[in-house]
């Protein structure tokens, strides 16, 4: 019996690790109401509904484009959380809603989706 109540120990503490990382991993917050900043955690976030966050300018989000950080840069968000895969797949989501295709402010798309391509095989 003890056998198993260690293995089901293990499994929650593995599961508890991958949610937290995962909502870790897409802090990234973006409001409408304010479409040019995003929002990214200063402390470890516990929760969505307690998370200290600072604004940043939408230009700061995903910067390096998916390239190993210079040795001198200091991000300011928690665990460099802006320049994350899926910081880049989100700030292509959000230059999307702001510049649809078709519209004046049109963005090169096919560029951005070989960015993100280049960042999976990466």
């Amino acid at each position: 019996m003890g056998y198993f109540n260690s293995y089901v120990f293990l499994v929650l503490v593995m599961v508890g690790t991958a949610l937290a990382g995962d909502m870790l991993r897409k802090s990234i917050v973006y409001d409408k109401n304010t479409p040019d900043v995003f929002y990214c955690p200063q402390e470890k976030p516990t929760g969505f509904d307690n998370m200290i966050v600072k604004a940043r300018s939408l230009k700061k989000l995903c910067e390096f484009e998916g390239q190993q950080l210079p040795k001198h840069y200091k991000s300011d968000c928690y665990n460099d959380v802006d320049e994350t895969e899926f910081a880049c797949k989100e700030k292509h989501r959000i230059m999307k809603r702001l510049n649809p295709p078709g519209s004046e402010n049109n963005i090169d798309f096919h560029l951005e989706a070989r960015k993100i391509k280049k960042l999976k095989e990466f």
